[in-house]
């Protein structure tokens, strides 16, 4: 047997308050004073002096602020290397992502791109990266989609959505500060949130699993259970608990896989732009058959929160529509795979997914 030997962010610092640590964590890794960092930053606070101020620019460091309202595209990443190649004179110190799972993920992208060559596009898939990217560092500011821990970045390319997975991926440094969650707006905290829970679901139910990824996995849904279906919690316990079960729901997934639903959300992601959030959530309502229990408690915890989601968002599709879904959807075999095992192809027909697309 040949195991895996998969690679893990060798540093981080969990704590209210670590963001102000990170001058102090980036000035050793200063290449010279013409390799300035970059700090990709969700443009949410973009007006928020409260996060930007304490961010201390020297030299030649930028501030870029994205967008997240729409998932992550290859192209984004080839514009944003292009920019950052012509802004600096020497190649950045480190790329700094602060922001929810589409910051993190173009992070990571960027950083992998600015030492390869091509574009991204060229590699979406498994270990296609060929050098070792740039520093970059992590720092999430809302928790669930486990950006900040694997080994992947979700992108939606021009002819599927599927991750940059390699060994060069994962951040060098994570600061996991849950203060920078505290104004997430409440449907998107829960859609993350989600996220989490259902990696977890996932991976727990999948046949990939093994006692690492199990014990990993384990926790992340104890902690989203207490989180979104007990009372007891302050809002500060929540945040902490949620930031926690976020990484450890990412390296659950790390030693697994995930499975259904996020084979159907990606498929949902390239022809709509539904958010990967919303969109894990509105497949999973719908896969009773395959995770029972699962679903079951993510109906409960939508109720207690009072979470509506969106209905008949394939209702008016075409058949061509259907099926470009349906194609990227069944392009992710490994997901499958570790849902249903080695014959899943025997239970998955086009018929049995559109009948499921249908109902959402």
């Amino acid at each position: 047997m040949n195991y895996k030997n998969f690679p893990m962010v060798p540093r981080v610092i969990f704590g209210r308050g670590s963001f102000n640590q990170l001058n102090d964590i980036l000035s050793p890794k200063r290449l010279n004073i013409n390799a300035p960092f970059i700090y990709l930053v969700d443009d949410v606070f973009k007006n928020n002096s409260w996060l930007t101020s304490r961010i201390q620019l020297s030299y030649d460091d930028k501030i870029i602020f994205i967008s997240s309202k729409e998932e992550p595209k290859t192209s984004q990443v080839d514009v944003l290397v292009e920019e950052i190649i012509l802004l600096t004179k020497e190649r950045p110190s480190g790329i700094i992502g602060i922001g929810g799972g589409t910051l993190l993920d173009l992070a990571k992208a960027v950083a992998i791109m600015l030492t390869n060559e091509g574009e991204a596009k060229d590699y979406q898939g498994w270990d296609l990266v060929k050098n070792e990217g740039i520093y970059h560092v992590g720092i999430p500011t809302i928790s669930g989609t486990g950006a900040e821990v694997s080994r992947t970045t979700v992108l939606t390319g021009p002819h599927k959505k599927l991750g940059i997975n390699s060994d060069f991926t994962p951040f060098d440094q994570v600061i996991l500060d849950s203060e920078l969650t505290k104004n997430v707006p409440t449907d998107q905290w829960f859609y993350t949130g989600m996220d989490c829970y259902i990696h977890c679901v996932e991976s727990l139910n999948g046949t990939y699993l093994n006692a690492f990824s199990q014990s990993y996995g384990d926790m992340a849904l104890d902690l989203c259970k207490e989180i979104f279906l007990s009372d007891d919690l302050s809002e500060v316990e929540a945040q902490e608990k949620l930031m926690m079960a976020s990484w450890h729901g990412g390296m659950s997934i790390v030693y697994s896989q995930v499975g259904v639903a996020h084979a159907m959300s990606y498929g949902l992601s390239y022809l709509l732009g539904t958010k990967h959030g919303i969109g894990n959530c509105i497949v999973f309502n719908h896969l009773e058959e395959f995770y029972p229990e699962g679903v079951k408690l993510f109906k409960e915890m939508k109720a207690k929160h009072h979470i509506e989601l969106p209905e008949g968002i394939c209702a008016n599709l075409s058949d061509d529509e259907f099926n470009t879904m349906i194609d990227i959807s069944l392009s992710l075999e490994p997901l499958w795979e570790n849902a249903l095992g080695k014959s899943w192809k025997k239970t998955i027909t086009r018929e049995k997914l559109r009948a499921l697309y249908q109902k959402m």
